[in-house]
């Protein structure tokens, strides 16, 4: 990739999601509300942004794969493409559905499956998370590191739970009560793309979760690992965001997650 090309992607990243932010922000007071499942919700404005982001990528990069969350999810070139726009809308509908200001709107550029910059942007907070691979990451354009918590006692985890949890509850509640039994404490606030950023930032020391979606996490893994963090698989193998699942931490902590995650998969 040229240098001269990675100012415009990521640019584009932090403008679309600073005007998603600011769509969303818009539109929160008179939302249209679906239901996608039985707890899955989808608003308007998740249809709105997602236009928005894919009319930007035609325009300026007409050659380039989008995989978003609400239209062609699944079959959208990004496999065939040297580079992929992965892109959530809204991360943490169901936060925005009710009014509970913890969501914002994540996009990465992918090269070869491969994150390249990133940019997540809260709007309730006026916080722009971004990073490109290899040159760092930044919160709102100051430079961005990890914590330094070195055991699970000392650190302040989060995690989430995927809508498959009512199916799924006894392993899942059973691995957040393993880890609330080592670490200070854990946190669930309903935004994927959000708790990497703050994990990232330092105000998280680690973060953990399955099913999920390359939106959820694409942006927020480049985040952490360019703030000096590490991101891999519940078994602590390379990171890929379309496997469905993340552990994200400082990198000091890092084993002592997966190995939490190995004894609980070992007692099922």
């Amino acid at each position: 990739m040229a240098d001269s090309l990675r100012p415009i992607f990521l640019a584009t990243a932090a403008q679309a999601v600073i005007k998603g932010g600011a769509m969303q922000m818009a539109g929160i007071d008179h939302l249209q509300i679906e239901k996608k499942g039985a707890i899955d919700l989808v608003t308007q404005i998740d249809r709105d942004v997602e236009r928005m982001f894919r009319a930007l990528v035609a325009d300026r990069f007409p050659d380039h794969a989008v995989l978003a969350e609400e239209f062609e999810a699944r079959g959208d070139r990004q496999n065939d493409a040297e580079y992929c726009w992965v892109f959530d809308p809204v991360d943490g509908t169901t936060n925005y559905a009710h009014g509970l200001p913890i969501f914002c709107c994540a996009c990465s550029l992918e090269q070869r499956g491969q994150p390249i910059v990133a940019a997540i942007y809260d709007p309730s907070r006026r916080e722009l998370f971004t990073a490109e691979r290899g040159a760092g990451a930044w919160l709102n354009g100051a430079p961005m590191r990890v914590s330094s918590a070195g055991t699970l006692i000392d650190s302040l985890l989060c995690t989430g739970f995927p809508y498959t949890v009512q199916d799924e509850g006894e392993y899942l509640l059973g691995l957040f009560a393993d880890f609330i039994r080592r670490a200070r404490a854990v946190r669930r606030l309903g935004s994927a793309a959000i708790d990497l950023a703050y994990v990232a930032a330092g105000r998280f020391d680690g973060f953990w979760e399955v099913r999920l979606n390359p939106w959820d996490i694409s942006a927020g893994a480049l985040l952490i690992e360019e703030a000096g963090g590490h991101v891999s698989t519940l078994a602590g193998g390379p990171f890929d965001s379309r496997r469905g699942e993340i552990v994200a931490s400082n990198g000091r902590i890092h084993g002592l997650m997966v190995e939490t995650i190995r004894s609980r998969n070992r007692t099922n």
